[in-house]
């Protein structure tokens, strides 16, 4: 549907794509990584016409409709939220409009022609959903967390987070042929992101997407395609496969980097050994030429991480914290209400629910941030706690350079390891006198980050540390959180993140808190549970009203064979699975041998043969990214 062939594009004194060739198919689902700045949203931009290229050609199929969601910029105003949804669908509205002006027509004249127009009209309307837009507006609003009471506010009282939300619903209402979402997740909620998720799977057309969730990439995405000096390369399945499979070809890269540079060495010795001997000119013009046609192979850079330690905590009391009866009230806004909570030592708990559920809120009144309108706050012995607001990165001084931001916090004795903790957190150099108002979203919140590291606690309260943090620097993130012995209490939107390092999930919604046992997933398993019990009493209930809970005897053949049919597809199913296993598996060993026979040096001497191997490479790629495709469509059937 969209197809990229030499694409040049320079920013001032910089190449940010070398003449990329890139194919977008119609049921593509791409996520896009890469490092901060190395050209994804430009890329986004290019592909939908909101930037330019310097030089190739970019070749779109007829009929192709774009939608775009930009990182930031959205706003609306003017319209309620239903109205200013609503309106993304003006073609279908003016169809209706034409319908209903044809109406009259036809009921003064009774025109033929008319009658056949409408007639036409009809067809379209109801072929494109016209007769539902308005339930499909308002499920895909309620889908993204607002509520029925949002439909008639204001578009302009929301914030901006909620702004991006109203400009993804009119997106997906418009069901583009190409969607491109540049952090999509960015302000949703876990609910939201669930939500979303599922969406995306359904969805009929091409996605391309930015995100920095690994989760909601290994859900939706079939292909990765790595943005890195200029170049894009593509690798097929999820973020986790992309993972494991860059590793393995940046190692084949330095192998074959190190046989190419101990050839270039040999070939450099013989040219300087006889350079100066006549009899040896035309081999040493030869080696010349040869070390001319040389395409050098460059290593990505190594990436740089956070890597830290949280200082040993305090030994503390079996109990660090707990509510009895505590409730929280702003006006005539009842938060919470009669909330009893035991946090023992040690626990890493989850706080989940909708935005304005009152998870803030809990955090604040479990850190003494708030006192409870009712109820009381009570700490275990010998607690010491850390407390990271959703908003701390707001919190630092802007006057400030980052080195004076951490000094000023800093205990005495803590003084002489600033430098290093600052280090650890990617500031080095002449990155610690960078005045404050300076940085990034990204950077402010690592510097808060710091700041958590200058006294020890045996209580963490984190509200939602990892925003505007990339995946790289969350992992670290969650490797040394995992290695805390302390406790914490903690919200994040990021599922990957919830799943790894919870013990026991909060839920907070409708003035309580419910917990459950386990991560974000086994949450999410105990409230299905606890959904499928609930609707089988009231199936059960429904039959015993209506004197049918037996059946008839058609009904129970009719049952048979449907059960016996749906045998049959899965005996199918899985058997076409085993199918595609041994035909990835024999593929992949195609793949490896190819890209072992791509990381040797002399194949670059032969530009026909590496263009023969890369093509021959390209496509059995491509036909790996089909079976996966297709093995994740079975396996989805299998969950469905």
């Amino acid at each position: 549907m969209l197809q990229l062939r030499g694409i040049i594009k320079d920013f001032a004194d910089r190449r940010i794509f070398a003449g990329i060739d890139w194919h977008i198919r119609p049921s593509d689902r791409i996520g896009l990584c890469g490092d901060n700045g190395a050209g994804k949203s430009t890329l986004l931009k290019l592909l939908c016409g909101r930037a330019d290229y310097d030089d190739g050609v970019l070749q779109i199929a007829k009929g192709t409709t774009f939608g775009y969601l930009p990182q930031e910029g959205l706003e609306h105003r003017g319209r309620t939220l239903f109205e200013e949804t609503h309106s993304a669908l003006e073609e279908l509205l003016a169809i209706e409009t034409e319908m209903r002006l044809l109406e009259q027509a036809i009921a003064e004249n009774h025109s033929q022609d008319d009658m056949d127009r409408y007639a036409e009209l009809q067809e379209q309307f109801e072929q494109r959903g016209g007769y539902t837009m308005e339930a499909e507006v308002g499920k895909i609003l309620t889908g993204l967390g607002f509520s029925t009471d949002d439909f008639e506010r204001p578009c302009e009282n929301f914030s901006g987070g909620w702004q991006m939300r109203i400009a993804l619903a009119k997106l997906l209402l418009q069901r583009p042929n190409l969607l491109l979402l540049d952090e999509p997740t960015n302000h949703l909620d876990l609910p939201a992101r669930d939500w979303l998720e599922d969406y995306l799977l359904a969805y009929p057309h091409a996605v391309v997407l930015v995100s920095h969730d690994r989760f909601f990439l290994d859900k939706v995405v079939g292909r990765i395609v790595e943005v890195w000096n200029g170049s894009l390369t593509e690798y097929p399945g999820n973020y986790s496969r992309y993972l494991v499979a860059r590793d393995e070809r940046i190692a084949a890269l330095r192998e074959a980097k190190r046989q190419q540079d101990e050839e270039i060495t040999k070939t450099e010795a013989f040219i300087n050994r006889f350079r100066y001997q006549a009899n040896k000119a035309s081999l040493v013009q030869s080696r010349v030429k040869k070390l001319e046609k040389i395409e050098r192979i460059v290593l990505p850079p190594e990436k740089k991480k956070i890597a830290f330690a949280f200082p040993p905590p305090p030994k503390g009391g079996r109990i660090a914290l707990e509510l009895h009866g505590a409730g929280q009230r702003y006006g005539e806004l009842q938060v919470l209400q009669d909330v009893d909570l035991v946090i023992e030592q040690q626990e890493r708990v989850a706080l989940v629910g909708p935005n304005g559920a009152g998870k803030s809120t809990l955090m604040r009144l479990l850190a003494g941030i708030e006192q409870p309108a009712g109820g009381e706050r009570q700490e275990g012995h010998n607690l010491h706690q850390a407390y990271f607001a959703q908003d701390q990165a707001e919190e630092l001084d802007p006057t400030r350079d980052v080195i004076g931001e951490i000094m000023a916090d800093a205990p005495f004795d803590m003084v002489p390891k600033l430098r290093n903790i600052l280090g650890s957190f990617l500031f080095s150099g002449d990155d610690v006198e960078k005045p404050v108002k300076v940085l990034s979203g990204g950077e402010r919140n690592r510097l808060a980050l710091a700041k958590l590291l200058l006294r020890p606690a045996n209580l963490l309260l984190l509200d939602e540390p990892t925003n505007h943090l990339d995946i790289h620097s969350k992992q670290v993130l969650l490797d040394s959180l995992k290695k805390y012995s302390g406790t914490i209490i903690f919200v994040s939107h990021d599922r990957y993140f919830v799943d790894q390092l919870a013990t026991r999930v909060l839920e907070v919604g409708n003035r309580a808190v419910t917990s459950y046992h386990g991560n974000y997933e086994d949450f999410l398993r105990a409230k299905e549970k606890a959904g499928d019990s609930s609707h089988s009493r009231e199936r059960v209930e429904q039959q015993a009203q209506a004197g049918t809970s037996g059946g008839s005897k058609t009904e129970r053949a009719q049952s048979h064979a449907e059960r016996k049919e749906k045998q049959r597809q899965e005996k199918r199913r899985k058997k076409e699975i085993a199918e595609i296993e041994a035909l990835l598996e024999e593929k992949e060993g195609g793949l490896a041998e190819l890209e072992q026979r791509m990381a040797d040096p002399e194949l670059y001497q032969d530009q026909e043969k590496w263009k023969q191997v890369s093509g021959e490479h390209q496509a059995l790629q491509d036909e790996v990214a089909e079976l996966y495709a297709r093995w994740e469509e079975l396996n989805l059937a299998e969950s469905a």
